[in-house]
């Protein structure tokens, strides 16, 4: 879905906080700056709806007309991220209680119950009243409704929750056995007898039963997004034709993005990548999944930040051409929009000293606001990118469900993080340039040659015969240590590890040997020896044929890599954690099989990915070096660079160090006259 036709440019906007001769400014700016859409009125409640059911939009009126004379249009908040200050004193009940009965109080933001009666009602009332307000208005591109929903509070224990937790258990268990079944309430002593009896999990003397935690955290995701389609029934009602989302922020645990993917028309996401981590890794990862919540449908980046954000320890800035560099590869990665937080710097309140596009200190020669200028007008020639996509042959298996599952206590490691897993198989994708969407277990896996699972520790019911019929199928699925060990209840699969999993990988584990964290072992196959931390399985062969084994411990020579052949595919199944060098000779292999290449080969921190329509193919290539490199380029195609528009034949391009190139390429070799005459 296309907001614009060209790139989407701009930021978060709020002219509440600025007197109006700003606004004017703010317009001219914008303007100067290419930008073409700005999101508004995110939080506006108070000023929207001063006193209950008192409504003042004059003041929201003329900022839109200003922006819209000015060229810009506007993604519109529904203004429900935070209660005002009267809805508060009115309704005292509808602020959040933690799980230690700790009241969270006004002054912050996200102050509210999900499932309090009487915010529902008042935020439907004004989500209303603001669509009604501006149905008509040729400003309107985009719904924004909420913000960073969950962001703050992820989940509520007040006594609103409790009683919506027993409603929602009885819709999903329907009997109170069939609940003590599946939550294994005798041990412990445990057993409910009535719905009553059951409450959130609060706080407690030692460990919540993890079935009952893991059904809270899909209760609380439930309960939010309720909130969500509440406001989208409205917009869609009123507006049928504007498209509604809400901004997601990547690796952010409590909501199954998944889910809440298939109820918004175009993904949004904000992020923030840390500079003193050097190469942006994870925020590419996150772009790809973003990508991939809805089958590869191009998304927007609604917030990033032009120089440093102020909640960190230490907020380091992005160094000189850096925030257009990470731009560039989130377009890269299926991004139609470059959007921050936010356009100006506030004077007050706890963001004061977050970055913004118009910074504190402004001539128009700065250097934020400079960058700011360039990337806009640079964005304005890329147009044709818009709607484009990503073909990728390689998937990562990603399951919010698992990730909560596999992070409760009481577990054999509990200083193993699923993201972190995840991104140590991604890094080598990553490094090789190799495109990779991800999926959930249950997804259509049949265009993908390789299905990658880091940590599938939860299998639900039916998710095993699909990956079952996908390795029958010719496919390669590569399994990580502890996968395939617990039902979405969180109960253990018996008769060996990984349960569900076994015949597809050919091995059964007996054992778990978790490491502590300075313990480093070794696993040694034909081509050398590499180090493994973390953990090791006690693997026995049922099929499977070794590709490593263990070289210490007490478990020496047992297998700590296999290969199982299953239908006209295989399984690999990697029993621990190995370092990078070994993963990469691994994954290289597998690649090689399937002859899964990048678009193009290039040298170390060189970032490239391949954009298609139905007739061009779009080079992004992002030098992360702050030198110069060289990349060949084919020699019988011809392309065009999309920043400067030149036209040129295959062979050597110069990349400045910390600089980027787009160019269309053409699929045969053609007359550079015609190509130039096409181009303009």
């Amino acid at each position: 879905m296309n907001i614009l036709s060209s790139i989407c440019y701009g930021g978060d906007y709020n002219p509440e906080q600025w007197p109006e001769k700003i606004w004017y400014e703010d317009a001219r700016l914008m303007q100067r700056a290419g930008v073409n859409l700005v999101s508004l009125g995110i939080f506006s409640w108070g000023k929207i709806e001063p006193s209950d059911g008192v409504f003042d939009f004059g003041w929201l009126d003329k900022v839109i007309d200003i922006l819209y004379d000015h060229g810009v249009y506007i993604n519109l908040g529904t203004a429900t991220a935070t209660t005002p200050a009267w809805f508060v004193k009115k309704y005292p009940d509808s602020l959040p209680i933690d799980e230690s009965g700790v009241i969270l109080s006004f002054g912050s933001r996200q102050h509210y119950c999900p499932n309090h009666p009487q915010l529902i009602m008042h935020m439907k009332r004004l989500v209303r009243a603001i669509a009604e307000r501006y149905k008509k208005h040729p400003a309107l591109k985009m719904w924004h409704v909420n913000n960073e929903y969950a962001c703050h509070v992820s989940r509520c224990f007040c006594e609103n929750c409790a009683v919506a937790f027993r409603k929602w258990l009885k819709e999903r268990y329907k009997t109170i056995d069939e609940l003590n079944e599946r939550w294994g309430t005798n041990f412990w002593g445990q057993r409910y007898n009535n719905w009553d009896e059951i409450n959130p999990p609060r706080k407690v003397p030692t460990f919540i039963n993890p079935s009952q935690e893991l059904d809270y955290y899909r209760f609380m995701n439930d309960s939010i997004l309720k909130l969500f389609l509440r406001e989208r029934e409205i917009l869609r009602e009123v507006t049928p034709d504007i498209p509604i989302s809400t901004n997601f922020m990547g690796p952010f645990k409590p909501l199954n993005y998944f889910q809440w993917a298939q109820y918004v028309d175009i993904v949004t996401w904000d992020s923030y990548p840390d500079p003193r981590e050097g190469l942006p890794i994870q925020h590419a990862m996150m772009n790809d999944l973003m990508r991939s919540l809805r089958k590869g449908q191009p998304f927007i980046l609604m917030e990033q930040v032009t120089s440093h954000v102020n909640w960190r320890d230490i907020n380091v800035p992005k160094p000189p051409g850096v925030m257009r560099l990470w731009s560039y590869a989130t377009i890269a990665r299926g991004a139609d929009g470059i959007m921050f937080f936010q356009w100006r710097q506030s004077r007050a309140g706890a963001e004061k000293f977050h970055g913004a596009m118009v910074p504190h200190f402004l001539n128009e020669n700065n250097r934020i606001y400079t960058e700011v200028t360039e990337l806009g007008k640079e964005l304005k020639k890329l147009g044709c990118l818009v709607g484009s996509r990503i073909k990728a042959e390689v998937a990562i298996i990603f399951d919010w469900e698992n990730w909560w599952a596999v992070e409760l206590g009481s577990k054999p490691h509990n200083k193993l993080k699923y993201i972190s897993i995840v991104e140590s198989y991604y890094k080598e994708l990553y490094k090789r340039n190799i495109a990779v969407d991800f999926v959930r277990p249950s997804d259509d896996l049949t265009k993908y040659k390789v299905v990658i699972a880091p940590m599938l520790y939860m299998v639900k019911e039916g998710e095993d015969e699909n990956l079952r019929q996908f390795v029958a199928n010719g496919g390669t699925l590569l399994v990580s240590f502890f996968s395939g060990i617990v039902d979405e209840n969180d109960r253990v699969y018996l008769g060996g590890y990984p349960g569900p999993l076994r015949d597809i990988l050919g091995i059964f584990v007996e054992e778990f040997v978790p490491y502590p964290e300075i313990k480093v072992n070794k696993i040694y196959s034909n081509d050398g020896e590499y180090d493994c931390t973390k953990w090791a399985d006690i693997i026995h062969l049922d099929g499977a044929e070794p590709l490593a084994a263990f070289k210490g411990d007490w478990y020496a020579g047992l297998p700590a890599v296999t290969r199982n052949c299953y239908g006209k595919g295989e399984g690999i199944y990697v029993g621990t954690h190995p370092n990078s060098n070994y993963l990469g000779r691994l994954l290289e292999q597998v690649f090689a099989k399937h002859h899964i290449n990048p678009a193009l080969e290039v040298v170390e921190n060189v970032e490239m990915q391949q954009r298609e329509t139905d007739e061009w193919k779009y080079l992004i290539i992002i030098n992360h070096n702050d030198y110069e490199v060289t990349v060949s380029l084919p020699k019988d195609k011809t392309y065009q660079n999309m920043i400067d528009g030149k036209c040129f034949r295959g062979g050597e391009l110069r990349i400045q160090g910390v600089d980027v190139a787009v160019l269309r390429e053409r699929d045969e070799a053609g007359k550079l006259e015609s190509l130039s005459k096409f181009f303009g």
